[in-house]
């Protein structure tokens, strides 16, 4: 868990100071989380092309090379910050591979100080879905991953993206409140109606009683 905003993990500090152990340990601690993060936001036909661990290692040089920053204002969660800077390395991909944003790309939330790519709603709508078991239902599940991606689509930026946040990126509301600017409460209030959004439109799917349901 992230500590609170203004306190400055040890770990941080003693990394600052040039403590290479500290460096190694801080870096690896966060990386399968910020892999996970970078999985749902780089787009889709960067695959293949851009290897998610290249994405984190800059991000990494980027937190290395500013830590003294961090330590002079740790407004929020180290890990927040330093999520942050990986996003915006997300970002730079997505201008130097694309030129513009893709339609999932495209729909950004503010981000702690900035905005970064929101997560692609045909990947978040497969994971809603899993796999099946079956090969006889698979024609069901692209019906319903379609439709589910359409109602995603629709949904509010914002309580999509605390969906991802709290379900995907495994964050504490407090953590989420951190990265989107908003207060404790009314992060949990959104993500209490985002949750039960999402609920209605799972229920509405094809099959949504189905063994092979979400």
């Amino acid at each position: 868990m992230s500590p609170p905003p203004g306190q400055i993990p040890e770990l941080v500090a003693r990394a600052a100071a040039g403590d290479r152990e500290a460096i190694v340990e801080l870096l690896d601690r966060y990386r399968s989380r910020l892999r996970r993060m970078v999985a749902l936001r780089l787009d889709p036909r960067l695959r293949g092309r851009i290897d998610a661990s290249d994405v984190i290692q800059e991000g990494y040089l980027d937190a290395m090379r500013r830590l003294e920053e961090f330590i002079r204002d740790p407004s929020v969660p180290f890990y927040i910050w330093l999520r942050f800077l990986v996003g915006q390395r997300v970002q730079e991909q997505h201008r130097r591979h694309l030129g513009a944003p893709g339609r999932d790309v495209g729909r950004e939330v503010s981000i702690y100080r900035s905005a970064m790519p929101g997560a692609s709603t045909g990947l978040l709508a497969a994971r809603l879905l899993g796999k099946l078991t079956s090969p006889s239902q698979a024609a069901q599940k692209a019906e319903r991953k379609v439709r589910l991606q359409e109602a995603l689509n629709r949904m509010d930026p914002l309580d999509r993206e605390i969906l991802v946040l709290r379900h995907y990126e495994q964050m504490t509301n407090g953590d989420v409140a951190a990265a989107l600017g908003l207060e404790s409460s009314a992060a949990s209030k959104r993500y209490t109606r985002a949750l039960t959004r999402l609920k209605e439109i799972l229920a509405g799917l094809p099959g949504a009683g189905s063994e092979d349901g979400p």
